[in-house]
This record gives C-alpha cells, sequence and structure tokens, in this order.
C-alpha cells in the first residue's frame, strides 16, 4: 500500500520527510511502548502510536522505521521534527484514536506484524 493511499484513507497529514507519497508500507505495528517497537525487526513498518516526543523518533531510527503515524490528534514538536528530518523519518498526524486507525488501514488490507 503507498503511503499517500495511508494517509488519505485515516484523513492524516504529514509534518515531515521528502519523497514519501510512494513510498510502500506492507505491515503496521500500533503501540505506546518503544520497549515493544524495539523488538521488532520488519521492513515496510508503519508504526502507529499515540507517545509523542523524542523517545518515539529515536526508537524508530534504531528500529529502522522510516514512517511514524501520531494519533489521537497529537502534534510533533519542534525537535520531534527536526529529528526525524536528520534521519529521514516521516512524521504523520492523525486525528483518529488508535483503535479507529487501526481498523481503517486494516480493512485496506495493511498486514499486522503478529
Amino acid at each position: 500500500m503507498k503511503l499517500k493511499d495511508i494517509v488519505s484513507k485515516i484523513d492524516a497529514k504529514v509534518v515531515c520527510g521528502e519523497n514519501w507519497e510512494d513510498a510502500d508500507i506492507e505491515f503496521a505495528f500500533a503501540s505506546d511502548l518503544m520497549s515493544d517497537v524495539l523488538t521488532l525487526h520488519c521492513e515496510k513498518l508503519l508504526l502507529i502510536t499515540g507517545l509523542c516526543n523524542l523517545q518515539t523518533i529515536r526508537t524508530a531510527e534504531m528500529s529502522d522505521i522510516q514512517h511514524i503515524v501520531l494519533v489521537r490528534n497529537k502534534k510533533a514538536t519542534q525537535d520531534m521534527v527536526e529529528l526525524a528530518e536528520e534521519n529521514d523519518i516521516v512524521i504523520i498526524e492523525c486525528p483518529h484514536s488508535m483503535f479507529k486507525a487501526v481498523g481503517e488501514l486494516y480493512q485496506t488490507g495493511l498486514k499486522p506484524v503478529f
């Protein structure tokens, strides 16, 4: 699934990142626990989280995750955007709850990691 389709499906907005429109996403993982995220070894992964701080970006960097969706209308801070840009990470802000965002994306065929 193309990232532009994901953004459209969950009424989201991309706040940083370049050349993101045609990125292929195959799997999604939703969690606010970054320790759970660190256990993942998966390519073409979308991280869906309500944790909105630098720890999220650093965890994504360590786990080679290039695409993050912030749910519950959370807004990325300037520090988060700068760190994400340094690491070629796309941050997406979504107004929906995690439950609704995950449900919408699951219905479109995005696969769970587990």
